[in-house]
């Protein structure tokens, strides 16, 4: 009994990791697209075909991506000179939503170009439970902000030119519980 459970534990971790990609948008974006987003301004939004259109409606199950993580890899193409800390938090939307309805993780501060990757726990992000993970989620919100917190919309900065314009790639890709993000499956440059 005892070498069977080895072997499956062997087998286990030679598995691949069951992950697929959420999005991977590269966008450029100006204090007036930040100034005329809708519904709500210093949004970027990634809905309709910029989603995975094969994402599963179901993250609990058959595959358990709620209590995963999500690999977030923010590449800064292009960003003003100056070093002003910059992040962009990432909003899930679901189909079906409690509490305040949506859950909010984010990038990180970044202060130049480069490529900045993070994996997060879908149990540790803010208001991940205000998500109904078994319903599925419709878009993401992705908002441009400054280091002081939660209400620190980069469009209502007055040194708005330190954060404009920006030209961005990033990239959620999900990954099941008891798996690990594998690098492979991420998708080339355009």
């Amino acid at each position: 009994m005892t070498r069977f459970f080895s072997l499956f534990l062997m087998a286990a971790a030679l598995a691949p990791a069951e992950q697929f990609v959420l999005f991977d948008v590269t966008f450029d974006y100006t204090k007036h697209d930040a100034d005329n987003s809708t519904p709500s301004k210093s949004h970027y939004y990634v809905r309709g075909g910029k989603l995975n259109p094969d994402r599963p409606t179901d993250w609990t199950a058959p595959v358990d991506y709620r209590n995963g993580t999500v690999h977030i890899r923010a590449e800064v193409i292009d960003k003003p000179a100056g070093g002003a800390p910059t992040t962009w938090t990432l909003c899930y939307i679901p189909n079906k939503g409690q509490g305040n309805g949506y859950g909010c993780t984010g990038t990180g501060i970044y202060r130049e170009k480069g490529v900045y990757e993070s994996d997060v726990k879908m149990t540790s992000f803010w208001e991940n439970g205000s998500i109904v993970w078994s319903e599925g989620i419709k878009q993401m919100d992705l908002v441009i902000k400054d280091d002081s917190g939660g209400r620190g919309h980069a469009h209502r900065r007055p040194d708005a030119e330190k954060f404009f314009p920006t030209r961005m790639r990033i990239t959620m890709v999900q990954v099941s519980a008891g798996s690990a993000y594998d690098a492979s499956l991420l998708p080339k440059s355009k």
